[in-house]
């Protein structure tokens, strides 16, 4: 997907950001790849992705159009992004020990760590990387169309492995759960759990902005952090179709955006993860790890925004 892009001084891009041994001090966002894979359900090659998304950033301006009042542009470049590389194998209790502790050191002088994935798998070392001691008042949103409430341990997994490891279900909100995408079994296990579910019907009858605040409201209720899970295949097949999940009549990719800058737009939520992107199974023009890039932006938006335009949860 790499292509030579055009040069403009007066058009910089998003991407390229330094690395975190180069960088001394705090930063807004730490961007870090845990390219899980090894235990996918579906055949995939998501450790890839990282690169690809990192690749694909450079093809967007690091600017918002318009600034909440209405005024000039909202330059993202004005905030500081440092890179903090890759998780090496991340699969496995060894991986994942690895990945917990590049979370938590990246959220040391950050704002907010976005892992790129990878499978679904990383949701694990992510958040409890982010959570660290905070475990017991911590919460969790999915943006997804699955439970991955499954036994055993697969990218079908996390957030049951996340309850096991000592989350309380009442405090996990799922975003986004699609009708013929889960089993009856596990439709009951959620609800027997206490997780409070939205599907996409209610999501899309209710709308981005109530939907966050009442998520949020439950996730935060303990007054702990929050982990965001973007699995990407909430979206439409259509504007994802390297999501081995995504089905037709998913999330529209502006519905996914609007969700995860909200989202981020809350001090609460201190790490997020972009999941379930195989950018070597993705169409040829790129549009599921664009997406993807998107997503990490919008995340970038949502802190930028904390200052100046708090957002719909609080």
């Amino acid at each position: 997907m790499s292509t030579t892009l055009s040069h403009d001084p007066l058009w910089p891009r998003a991407g390229g950001w330094p690395d975190a041994a180069a960088h001394d001090g705090p930063a807004d966002l730490a961007l870090l790849g845990i390219g899980t894979w090894r235990t996918s359900l579906s055949p995939t090659g998501a450790h890839a992705t990282p690169a690809a998304v990192r690749d694909a950033l450079r093809r967007y301006s690091p600017a918002l159009v318009a600034s909440p009042d209405g005024g000039g542009p909202l330059d993202l470049a004005a905030l500081t992004v440092v890179d903090h590389g890759d998780v090496a194998e991340p699969d496995g209790p060894e991986g994942e020990d690895r990945a917990r502790a590049a979370v938590g050191r990246a959220l040391e002088r950050a704002r907010v760590v976005v892992a790129l994935g990878g499978d679904n798998a990383l949701t694990v070392p992510a958040a409890l990387g982010a959570w660290g001691d905070s475990l017991g008042t911590a919460g969790l949103v999915t943006l997804d169309a699955h439970h991955d409430l499954r036994d055993g341990v697969s990218n079908g997994s996390p957030v049951r492995r996340l309850v096991e490891a000592g989350l309380d279900p009442r405090r996990v909100v799922q975003v986004g759960i699609a009708d013929f995408a889960n089993s009856a079994s596990y439709v009951r296990r959620a609800h027997e759990l206490g997780i409070r579910v939205v599907t996409l019907d209610e999501l899309r009858r209710r709308g981005v902005r109530d939907v966050v605040r009442e998520a949020l409201a439950v996730a935060g209720a303990a007054g702990g952090p929050v982990h965001l899970d973007v699995d990407v295949d909430v979206c439409d097949r259509s504007v994802a179709p390297g999501c081995p999940a995504s089905v037709p009549g998913g999330l529209g990719a502006h519905e996914l955006r609007a969700l995860v800058r909200a989202f981020a737009n809350d001090d609460r939520v201190r790490s997020v993860d972009v999941a379930e992107v195989d950018a070597t199974a993705d169409a040829p023009d790129g549009r599921t790890v664009r997406l993807a890039a998107l997503c990490v932006l919008e995340v970038l938006s949502g802190v930028a925004l904390r200052d100046v335009a708090p957002g719909p949860a609080r």
